[in-house]
């Protein structure tokens, strides 16, 4: 059997992961009416504040349409007042009195679409933000819901990661969050999270989101590649770094095997897997481990406890790899 000493893990786990840079908000703006642009009050790439007009439509229909809509609107609502009026005196009957109200929310909802309509032939910015770019210009004609713009937010920018299922479970032991860029190789960039996808997506990886604080410091743009850094915390208990192959399950429990070195027995050990690493190991803590402990690290699945094993001894030159 291969065994191997128990060592502290004295250092904070650090994983790192690529992610990639993503405006805060990113959308493709568009008329909810249909009609001819008439003006492009922007260009590609120019900023813009919250409610600044970016484009108009051909309004002339709507307002049309509008004119008579009132027209109509002021004549049914003066006859169901009238009528209202009446028949708080009593002097109209009931059956009337519910034609009115009903006539008049009817034709009050028309005159407020048609004034909506006519609204609705001006786009502006929902967010302050960055032209990314103009899909249309004036007197090209447009269908209601057709892409005018699309606009980034110039807000903190997010980054995004994806994790593997073995991190992805240990989320609750990620403590502190920064990332780093090739282009801004001294600076580091402190990140928030914002949260993490409850479903994997394709490629059996969680999607996580994070905030970039840029404070003073160069601003990323959206689509730039970034290298993620997530320091782990290891808990209070003293934990150790093992070799994934020396942990077994029994009665649902992870544990290793300890070898007791003056009858060369084994015995089980509880012990609490703190974290999955990417390359083979673990991170694990438990009341009955101390530094320089030997641990089983193969074939753990072909022994039990109490049982008397023989230490694979060291690989010599001749012998690389201590396969013979």
């Amino acid at each position: 059997m291969k065994t191997s000493t128990l060592k502290p893990a004295t250092e904070q786990t650090s994983p790192q992961f690529p992610g990639r840079v993503k405006a805060a908000q990113d959308v493709a703006l568009a008329f909810r009416v249909s009609g001819t642009i008439t003006k492009m009050h922007v260009k590609e790439g120019e900023r813009v504040t919250k409610g600044q007009l970016l484009a108009e439509l051909d309004d002339a229909d709507y307002q049309v349409q509008l004119q008579a809509t009132e027209a109509e609107y002021k004549q049914v609502k003066a006859e169901a007042e009238r009528v209202i009026a009446l028949y708080k005196d009593s002097g109209t009957t009931a059956n009337a009195y519910d034609k009115a109200v009903y006539g008049l929310k009817q034709i009050s909802a028309k005159y407020q679409h048609a004034q909506d309509e006519v609204a609705y032939t001006r786009l502006t910015a929902p967010f302050s933000g960055q032209v990314q770019k103009k899909l249309f210009d004036a007197n090209e004609t447009v269908g209601a819901g057709t892409p005018i713009i699309t606009l980034v937010s110039t807000e903190s920018p997010e980054v995004e990661i994806n994790l593997p299922a073995a991190d992805y479970i240990n989320r609750h032991e990620f403590d502190e969050y920064h990332c780093t860029f090739d282009v801004y190789p001294d600076i580091q960039y402190p990140l928030q999270p914002i949260g993490i996808a409850p479903k994997a997506n394709a490629n059996g990886l969680y999607t996580m989101r994070l905030r970039l604080e840029v404070g003073d410091r160069p601003l990323p743009p959206p689509g730039m590649n970034t290298t993620v850094t997530i320091h782990c915390n290891e808990g209070e208990e003293q934990a150790f770094k093992v070799s994934s192959t020396a942990l077994r399950q029994e009665n649902g429990r992870a544990c290793l095997f300890l070898l007791n070195k003056k009858d060369s027995t084994v015995h089980t050990v509880e012990v609490s897997v703190i974290r999955l690493l990417s390359d083979g190991e673990s991170i694990v803590s438990g009341a009955g481990l101390k530094t320089g402990d030997e641990i089983v690290t193969s074939g753990v699945h072909h022994i039990h406890g109490g049982e008397k094993v023989q230490p694979m001894g060291e690989a010599s030159e001749t012998n690389v790899g201590g396969l013979l």
